[in-house]
């Protein structure tokens, strides 16, 4: 995304079903204004604790805390540095808070960030909490799982799906256990309008199949899409915490199709902001600035009135243009000259997993399956709800799928489930008898 634009993005954590504290959490700190955005661009981080819930609740709340405020501090320093540094001195942080105080000796936590800059996307990553770019109907994974069945899988050259559940929840990186962490760097990726990002713990792709996220993403507004996705990972037992943060790019098609909120531009206002792509102003106003002064010398040579008001206006032109060229070179090498080695070197740019996440009639019934056996449990056990408004969402469902219109139609689909899936989370406590009668998808 070379120019800065406002983003659509949603955060949403929850304790899930079966854990009685969360120990998750996420941040977002985008961008306000292009200097920003610039020098920083926007952050996005979510975080999984562990080593009990007073324990992972204090790392993951510090590790989204000081991660941004640690790559901002040192973003001047390059983006690789800075986000190593971020990490690096988190887990410094953390690792001192447990050697201090014996009853948070062993806490830690998995960090995953997404920094979107006018190169592309950067993800810092440690531990298992992953990293989606979803685009073209494909969820593309950004990180390695930092377990025990994806190093092994590595090893043995294999899918770390055909291993199982072999230690699936045994980690082997993450932030505070250990006085030193190695950090993932992963960038830059392109960044194309309309590209949606997503974030999230393990307490939402332990459940939920990334074919049926990437389908969701794709065609709900973020805010939505995240309520959806937390609820649908609860209704399938919600074992662990879970947090998805969606953040979706200005331009292209948004979910759904339809294009996203831009700014809005003037004509004249978009001709300079692609000009100035193109050409840096201070190198346009030195160009305008001679031209002035020549037509300033013309118009002396033939005693033209007013020749000395443009030379004047010309010497200033050329005085505002070299300022400008020195505050431009400045901004183009924020380190003073010192190259750092990392940044400037070709990266190679890796896609763990792919997935096909379009829009299909076999996730479009298999949401309709669960709806169907949500509804059935929650007559049988009286659970309160509009019925009669259900019934509504879920008749528009049914003419969607009827019009052969397929986005519409999962769109529809989605709407009554989430409406049904909300009233059930209102009635629901913990310690209540009702137990899903699905199971996770298989789909791979």
């Amino acid at each position: 995304m070379p120019a800065f634009e406002p983003l659509q993005y949603a955060a949403l954590t929850d304790v899930g079903v079966k854990r009685s504290h969360n120990q998750d959490a996420c941040a977002a700190q985008p961008a306000v204004d292009p200097s920003g955005f610039e020098a920083s661009g926007h952050v996005f981080v979510v975080a999984d604790g562990m080593g009990g819930h007073a324990v992972g609740e204090k790392a993951s709340a510090k590790a989204v805390r000081d991660i941004p405020f640690l790559y901002s501090k040192h973003a001047r320093d390059g983006i690789i540095p800075a986000i190593r540094r971020a990490f690096q001195e988190t887990n410094a942080g953390i690792y001192a808070i447990g050697q201090e105080n014996p009853e948070f000796r062993g806490m830690g936590t998995t960090s995953t960030a997404l920094i979107l800059r006018p190169e592309g996307a950067w993800v810092g990553h440690v531990g298992d909490s992953r990293a989606y770019r979803i685009r073209d109907g494909k969820a593309e994974q950004l990180t390695f799982d930092h377990s025990w069945v994806w190093e092994i899988a590595k090893r043995q050259g294999v899918d770390p799906d055909e291993l199982g559940d072999f230690k699936k929840n045994v980690i082997i990186r993450s932030l505070g256990p250990d006085p030193e962490v190695e950090v993932d760097i992963e960038g830059p990726y392109p960044v194309l309008p309309g590209d949606a990002f997503l974030l999230c713990s393990d307490g939402l792709t332990g459940v939920v199949h990334p074919q049926e996220v990437g389908a969701v993403v794709t065609t709900l507004a973020p805010e939505e899409a995240a309520r959806f996705l937390v609820h649908l990972a609860n209704l399938r037992g919600g074992p662990d915490n879970i947090t998805v943060l969606i953040v979706w790019t200005p331009g292209g098609k948004g979910p759904g199709g339809s294009a996203t909120v831009a700014r809005r531009e003037g004509g004249l206002s978009r001709l300079f902001s692609a000009w100035n792509r193109l050409i840096p102003w201070p190198f346009t106003v030195l160009g305008g600035g001679c031209l002035v002064a020549g037509l300033s010398l013309v118009m002396q040579m033939n005693e033209v009135p007013g020749a000395t008001i443009l030379f004047i206006l010309a010497a200033g032109l050329i005085l505002a243009g070299l300022v400008g060229l020195v505050l431009h070179l400045q901004k183009e090498d924020p380190t003073g000259g010192v190259e750092i080695a990392a940044d400037s070197t070709p990266r190679e740019l890796h896609v763990y997993k792919k997935h096909d996440c379009a829009v299909s009639k076999e996730v479009s019934e298999k949401f309709a399956q669960i709806e169907a056996q949500l509804l059935e449990s929650m007559r049988g056990q009286s659970v309160p709800a509009d019925y009669d408004a259900h019934g509504r969402l879920l008749e528009a469902a049914d003419a969607a799928v009827r019009k052969g219109d397929p986005i519409a139609a999962f769109r529809a689909r989605c709407a009554s489930l989430l409406f049904l899936a909300e009233a059930f989370h209102k009635a629901r406590h913990k310690q209540e008898s009702f137990q899903p009668s699905w199971t996770p998808s298989s789909t791979s």
